[in-house]
């Protein structure tokens, strides 16, 4: 084969190529192997990150040690958030309705300012038992999030079982979290 026939052949290579993959999505979508908003964790199953947390400023919240995470006793949830965050107001009151029917919900504070902190807070109420700040990022880092809210589910040994990347919704709540939470109870 020509060197000119095997660059025109090159087009046609990657376009079936892109074809069989997008066929492959579909087909995954179609029998729900394949999920488009999932973000994969290389954390999961693993246990928390060691890098500590500074404390919050100017707020009557229990700081978070780590500490307090690596064997939690129970399952608990751990939402890193920010006041700047627009999903995080959208999913502020599922996190308020989970702390209030007794799931433990932990804040990281993620590269945000104490006094912007305590003023979300103050205006949407605390769901938090006990938060921490993340001001430089690099706690978000270890844990491999995206960007705020991401929210995980910690087993009572200190174990990731969980990983949402967004905001918390009823959906959420109801479909992924709620059955969970059972499961890890136990």
């Amino acid at each position: 084969m020509s060197r000119r026939r095997a660059l025109l052949l090159l087009p046609l290579g990657l376009t079936a190529a892109a074809g069989a993959g997008f066929y492959g999505m579909l087909r995954g979508l179609r029998d729900g192997s394949y999920d488009p908003t999932g973000v994969p964790s290389a954390l999961l199953g693993q246990p928390v990150p060691t890098l500590p947390l500074t404390e919050v400023a100017g707020l009557d919240i229990p700081p978070l040690p780590i500490e307090q995470l690596r064997a939690p006793g129970r399952p608990v949830l751990v939402n890193f958030w920010a006041s700047w965050c627009v999903p995080c107001t959208i999913e502020h009151p599922q996190l308020m309705a989970l702390a209030r029917d007794g799931v433990p919900v932990l804040g990281i504070n993620y590269k945000d300012k104490p006094a912007d902190a305590a003023g979300f807070l103050a205006r949407r109420g605390n769901p938090y038992a006990r938060l921490g700040a993340d001001a430089t990022g690099r706690v978000g880092i270890e844990w491999g999030v995206y960007g705020v809210p991401e929210t995980y589910l910690l087993d009572g040994r200190g174990v990731i079982r969980w990983r949402w990347a967004g905001p918390v919704t009823p959906e959420v709540v109801t479909r992924d979290l709620q059955p969970l939470l059972r499961r890890y109870a136990a």
